[in-house]
């Protein structure tokens, strides 16, 4: 922890570890803007040389091959496929770097002692976020709090007879987005989560009420984790006594536990994650995997 001092007597305690996090999150978030305007240029330039052959989803691959497939002749398609070559380089560059500072990412993560990713649908970029966003967990009273916090506390919105709540738009809008990418993720596989919405969905709730449901649930699982891990963190730092430094086990001592991925941190679309495990406040081993 380092103090600066500011102007009078405040002084303000930042995380440098925190710091260092929080920036490179922003900068793989700046990474993945910079690659889908690249992947759109590229499409559009592609479409103009291979009318009827663009891809919405496509791969570097891909785009090689279709480049290397055109042979325009006249000045402008000769023009339109170099202008396509740079954008595909640029395009194989991003993703590089985005790869790269995913990988530090969960270095940076694991070296903090969380275990957020052993969550289902939980990657490094998720959990960089969450945890360069709430710094202390130990400001959060409880679940509710963190919920209100996340934006995921469910808000009145009945009306007559029929009782109903609604999305809350307050919050941190990060973190609630990136809660958003988890719960979509687990909606798209047969997982618990898209158990527990078919559920919700079953009882009357309509689409958004469940998925704000899940979104609830989720917020609380991460709460538990961010909590579990803080307590492990103290256990550690009271074990290694004066003059000890705090640390963690950087690899899970649960059986079985998932590839670190997500929605996030994959640079092209993909299979979704497993849905999170059942809530506990030690780490449990995931029902599912996924790569």
């Amino acid at each position: 922890m380092v103090a600066v001092r500011t102007s009078g007597l405040r002084v303000l305690t930042v995380d440098g570890e925190l710091e260092a996090l929080r920036l490179l999150v922003e900068r793989r978030d700046s990474l993945t803007r910079r690659r889908v305007q690249t992947v759109d240029r590229l499409q559009a330039l592609l479409a103009e040389l291979l009318p009827g052959q663009s891809k919405k989803d496509i791969t570097t691959g891909q785009a090689k091959r279709m480049l290397a497939s055109v042979r325009p002749r006249d000045i402008a398609g000769k023009t339109r496929r170099r202008i396509a070559a740079e954008e595909l380089a640029e395009l194989i560059s991003v993703e590089a770097k985005m790869k790269k500072a995913t990988a530090e990412l969960k270095q940076m993560v694991l070296a903090r002692g969380s275990h957020l990713m052993d969550l289902h649908g939980v990657g490094p970029v998720v959990a960089a976020r969450i945890l360069a966003d709430v710094g202390d967990v130990a400001r959060f009273a409880d679940r509710n709090r963190f919920a209100s916090w996340t934006g995921t506390a469910p808000l009145d919105a009945s009306s007559g007879e029929q009782s109903r709540h609604r999305l809350s738009r307050a919050g941190d809008r990060r973190v609630n987005h990136v809660i958003h990418i988890v719960a979509i993720s687990q909606l798209r596989i047969h997982t618990d989560g898209q158990t527990y919405y078919r559920r919700k969905r079953a009882e009357g709730k309509r689409p958004l009420e469940a998925l704000r449901c899940l979104k609830r649930r989720i917020s609380d699982a991460i709460f538990r984790q961010l909590v579990s891990d803080a307590e492990a963190a103290a256990e550690h730092d009271t074990e290694a006594g004066p003059g000890g430094h705090r640390g963690a086990s950087h690899v899970s001592s649960a059986a079985g536990l998932h590839p670190h991925t997500s929605t996030l941190d994959q640079p092209l679309p993909g299979p979704a994650p497993a849905t999170l495990r059942p809530a506990a406040t030690t780490v449990k081993s995931p029902l599912a995997a996924t790569g």
